[in-house]
C-alpha cells in the first residue's frame, strides 16, 4: 500500500516550465517617450508653441504607451524597464494636469515649483542613469542626455533664464531622437536577425 502511494506521488507529472511569449515591450516604451520628448523639446527650444498637439501626443504615445511598455516589463520580470516606462509615462500624465490644472481652488504651477518638480525627475533619473551603466551605450546616452535636460529645465525655472530653457530644447530633441533610434535599433535587429542600428 506505501510502497504503491509512493509510486504513484514519484510518476506524478509536473507541469514544465514555459518560456514567456510576451513580446520585447521596450521598443514602444522608447518611441512613446522619445516622439514626444522630442516634440515638446521643439517647442522649449522656441520653434512652436505649446498647443494641444503637444498635450495630444503627451496624454497617447508619451503617458498611455508608455505605461503600457511598463506593465509588460513588469509581467517580464525587468524591474528597470518596468520602473522606467510606468514612472515616465506618468510623468506626462501629470504634466499635462499641471499645464491645464482643471481642480478649482488649486493653485496653478509657479516657477519655484516647477523647478522643485523637474529637480526630482532629474534625482531620479540620475541613479536610472547609473543603471543603464550595464545596458548598452544607447540607453547611456538616453539616459545621460535626460538627467542633463531635467537639469537644465529645474535651473532655467529656478532663475528664469530664457536662455537656458532654449539650450534644454536642443538637449531635449537629442534625447528624444536618441530614443528613437535605440527603438528603432531594436525593431530592425530583431527583424532582421543582424545588427542594422548598433546599440
Amino acid at each position: 500500500m506505501s510502497t504503491k502511494t509512493a509510486s504513484s506521488i514519484q510518476s506524478t507529472p509536473t507541469a514544465p516550465s514555459t518560456p514567456s511569449s510576451i513580446a520585447n515591450p521596450a521598443p514602444l516604451g522608447l518611441l512613446g517617450f522619445g516622439m514626444t520628448t522630442c516634440l515638446l523639446n521643439i517647442h522649449n527650444a522656441g520653434f512652436i508653441p505649446l498647443s494641444i498637439v503637444i498635450v495630444a501626443m503627451g496624454f497617447g504615445l508619451g503617458g498611455a504607451a508608455q505605461i503600457i511598455a511598463g506593465i509588460m516589463e513588469f509581467r517580464k520580470n525587468n524591474t528597470f524597464g518596468a520602473t522606467a516606462f510606468t514612472a515616465y509615462g506618468f510623468f506626462w500624465w501629470s504634466l499635462i494636469l499641471i499645464w491645464i490644472n482643471p481642480f478649482k481652488g488649486i493653485q496653478a504651477a509657479d516657477p519655484i515649483s516647477m523647478g522643485f518638480y523637474l529637480g526630482l525627475w532629474c534625482v531620479f533619473t540620475l541613479f536610472m542613469f547609473i543603471g543603464t551603466l550595464k545596458h548598452n551605450r544607447t540607453s547611456q546616452v538616453v539616459f545621460g542626455s535626460l538627467t542633463v535636460l531635467f537639469f537644465l529645465l529645474s535651473l532655467a525655472d529656478f532663475t528664469g533664464a530664457e536662455s537656458i530653457h532654449t539650450i534644454a530644447g536642443y538637449v531635449g530633441m537629442f534625447c528624444g531622437a536618441s530614443a528613437i533610434y535605440n527603438s528603432m535599433g531594436q525593431i530592425l535587429n530583431q527583424e532582421f536577425k543582424k545588427t542594422i542600428l548598433p546599440l
